[in-house]
C-alpha cells in the first residue's frame, strides 16, 4: 500500500505536564477542545465518547473510544473508529498521547497508527480526515490552555 500507516504531531505547549494531561484526560478537559461533550472512565478498558454537535459535522458526529493505556500523566492511549468506517467494522486505530516535561512546560507527541489495515478508498479518506483533524483540534488544544 502506498499510504502511510500513522500521523504523528508533536507540539511544544507552555503549560506544565498536568495541566496538559487534565485537558486530554478528563470530560471536562475533552469538550473544552476535542468535541462539544465528552465522557471518559480513566483506565485501562475503559470507555469514552466525544460528540460533535454542529459545525462541519451538521446533525453531529461522535467517537466511541476504549481506553487502552493510562500512565498518569505521561502516557494516554485509546482506540477509535476511522472516520467514514461503517460503525460495525471491528478495525480502529490506536491514538497514543505522550507528554514530556521541558524547560518551557510540555512536548505533547502524539501518534495515530492502523491505517494500513484499511482497503484504499478507507485508508485515503480516513487518513486525510484524520491527519486534518488533528491539526485542527491540536490548535483548539493549545487555544484552550492558553486562555486558561
Amino acid at each position: 500500500m502506498g499510504f502511510p500507516d500513522r500521523i504523528e504531531r508533536t507540539t511544544e505547549l507552555a503549560h506544565r505536564p498536568e495541566v496538559v494531561w487534565k485537558a486530554l484526560s478528563t470530560a471536562d478537559g475533552l469538550r473544552s477542545w476535542l468535541g462539544d461533550e465528552a465522557s471518559i472512565d480513566l483506565r485501562p478498558g475503559g470507555s469514552a465518547e466525544v460528540v460533535w454537535t454542529g459545525g462541519d459535522t451538521a446533525g453531529g458526529q461522535h467517537a466511541e473510544i476504549r481506553v487502552e493505556r493510562v500512565e498518569e500523566p505521561r502516557v494516554l492511549g485509546f482506540t477509535w473508529r476511522v472516520d467514514g468506517v461503517d460503525r460495525e467494522d471491528p478495525r480502529r486505530t490506536y491514538v497514543e498521547f505522550t507528554l514530556e516535561p521541558t524547560p518551557t512546560g510540555t512536548r505533547l507527541h502524539l501518534v495515530e497508527s492502523g491505517f494500513a489495515q484499511l482497503g484504499d478508498a478507507d485508508h485515503r479518506r480516513g487518513h486525510a480526515s484524520h491527519d486534518e483533524g488533528w491539526t485542527h483540534e491540536l490548535g483548539e488544544l493549545v487555544a484552550y490552555l492558553d486562555a486558561r
